[in-house]
């Protein structure tokens, strides 16, 4: 029997093949220890791929008045936790203690995926996303994102789009 690779092996990855969603693996070379979502884009380009910090988004869980939601945010912005908290209902928003988010999605930080998570969470997108054909985010571990769609991002883990970065 063939052994699974990990590009192919992710949960992350699971869900989308199990969905028939068109998607491409995009792996790099994973060397830093804080900024992934910063050495994704330069690990890209370095790798060829011509991709826009506006189109790579990160993942962040977040505390919305306790419970964890995930935000979708390009890498080349912030979250602002004021909008996240009025998109899922609440009042306060809190970036979550990172081994809480990493016991929930089961993920590590720097390779939290939206796709594939542990507990599934209300996920919000950031709406620029919508303004590309694709977009990239984690593939659930350091060192591989993947590319698809925002629409069939939101499809296969029920986000809405709504403005979140600033």
């Amino acid at each position: 029997m063939a052994k699974k690779t990990q590009e192919t092996g992710t949960p992350a990855l699971k869900v989308l093949t199990a969905a028939g969603i068109a998607h491409t693996p995009r792996p790099y070379d994973h060397a830093a220890h804080d900024g992934f979502g910063d050495e994704a884009v330069r690990a890209l380009r370095a790798g060829g791929l011509d991709v826009d910090e506006h189109r790579v988004f990160k993942t962040l869980l977040a505390d919305v008045d306790g419970a964890l939601v995930c935000a979708v945010v390009p890498v080349a912005g912030m979250l602002d936790l004021k909008a996240l908290a009025a998109a899922a209902g609440g009042k306060r928003a809190a970036m979550a203690d990172p081994a809480r988010a990493q016991r929930s999605s089961g993920y590590v930080v720097g390779g939290i995926s939206p796709l594939g998570q542990k507990t599934a969470l209300p996920t919000f997108v950031d709406s620029s996303a919508q303004r590309f054909d694709t977009v990239l985010v984690s593939a659930g571990r350091r060192g591989l994102q993947v590319e698809l769609s925002p629409a069939d991002l939101a499809v296969a883990t029920g986000a809405r789009f709504t403005d979140l970065a600033r």
